[in-house]
């Protein structure tokens, strides 16, 4: 009794003081994340969207690396998956999940929030908001003018090849990253980033791009007069459209005037992150309406190595092979991957990799489910 009652206060005070306490108490991101943040709702659309079921279940072929056999819901549940489903032509062909999750269970994104966010840059575009990707992001950020930030165009920073000095390191608590996922002021941690190297000149991975397009969709809104929270420009434009069947989430930095973590932080259940692949897969148009410029969805999915680029990313999307597939994706293993010419699309959502290329695996699995 006597250490619990020592022990509880400075757990206390370590989660209310700054990232660092945070960090060391959390220590590391896990599926469990979406209960220690505040959030924002994402409520159930009124009409949701259903997938159809097929009426005989077609499993994936599918043969270990090391030639055993092995049913593959037993080799999903031994490699760390908590859900796993494949979508054809809007038709669930297999779902399985394991751990006491069920189709209901939220489970947070981490980073496939990115491609999230890319599709509200062309909504935004689409709405008015924002002229174009060749607008600098100090047009929306005016803070950064003195950053050297007025070099920067809201592609490149699409693109991640900004050039901001960002440390995307996931083990050290005085890192950037450690700000931003466990900083209680992301606005304050966003107006401080500097610039590295000269923006369009190299590709980098940094979740701080994402945030700087968090921070711009959320003023360029308010510019305009609305008010809308970027949470509630989601709900709007794509997840009530979408017919998301239950009530979800976008986690903020603080509880009530917070900013949503825009890098990592859609908590969802598997089958309303299909519908995101699902929506990219016909192009941005669902049920007769076009909720993201059919023109969007190709530049995002289209590789391109011009001004930095490389072949492997476009606008917040994963490409993994020249087959023109691609992914959403996240940290510990969550994935949106989308096959169009299969019109196939599968989620994955885990508690890590273990070991896997699930890329790799993804693009295994389509071929049971017919040739392109």
């Amino acid at each position: 009794m006597r250490k619990r009652a020592i022990l509880l206060p400075l757990l206390a005070v370590l989660l209310s003081g700054c990232h660092v306490g945070r960090f060391f108490v959390w220590n590391f991101a896990d599926i469990r994340d979406h209960r220690k943040f505040p959030s924002r709702p994402l409520p159930a659309a009124a009409e949701p969207f259903q997938y159809a079921v097929a009426a005989q279940e077609k499993s994936p072929r599918f043969k270990e690396e090391q030639g055993r056999d092995i049913p593959f819901d037993q080799w999903l549940k031994d490699h760390r998956t908590v859900a796993f489903l494949v979508i054809q032509r809007d038709t669930i062909k297999y779902e399985r999940y394991f751990k006491r999750y069920d189709a209901a269970r939220v489970h947070p994104s981490f980073s496939m929030a990115k491609s999230v966010v890319s599709m509200l840059i062309g909504t935004a575009i689409a709405d008015g908001y924002i002229r174009d990707v060749q607008q600098p992001i100090t047009d929306f950020i005016p803070e950064l003018k003195e950053n050297g930030f007025d070099k920067v165009s809201i592609e490149h920073v699409l693109q991640m090849t900004s050039g901001i000095d960002f440390t995307e390191s996931y083990v050290n608590p005085f890192g950037t990253v450690a700000k931003f996922y466990y900083g209680r002021d992301l606005t304050k941690h966003t107006l401080k980033l500097k610039l590295k190297r000269e923006p369009g000149t190299k590709w980098e991975y940094v979740s701080g791009d994402t945030q700087l397009l968090g921070l711009l969709l959320t003023r360029a809104l308010h510019m305009k007069g609305d008010q809308r929270t970027l949470t509630q420009y989601l709900s709007d434009r794509l997840w009530t459209p979408l017919g998301m069947e239950y009530a979800s989430s976008w986690s903020t930095d603080r509880k009530k005037d917070g900013i949503e973590k825009a890098f990592c932080c859609i908590n969802a259940p598997a089958r309303d992150f299909a519908k995101l692949g699902s929506l990219y897969l016909k192009m941005g148009q669902w049920r007769g309406e076009q909720l993201v410029p059919r023109d969007w969805v190709e530049a995002s999915t289209k590789a391109s190595e011009e001004n930095g680029g490389v072949g492997f990313y476009r606008y917040q999307w994963w490409l993994p092979s020249a087959e023109g597939d691609f992914h959403a994706e996240g940290i510990l293993g969550q994935y949106v991957y989308v096959d169009p010419k299969r019109e196939l699309v599968m989620v994955r959502l885990g508690s890590g990799y273990a070991g896997q290329s699930w890329e790799h695996l993804f693009r295994s699995l389509a071929a049971s489910y017919g040739a392109p």
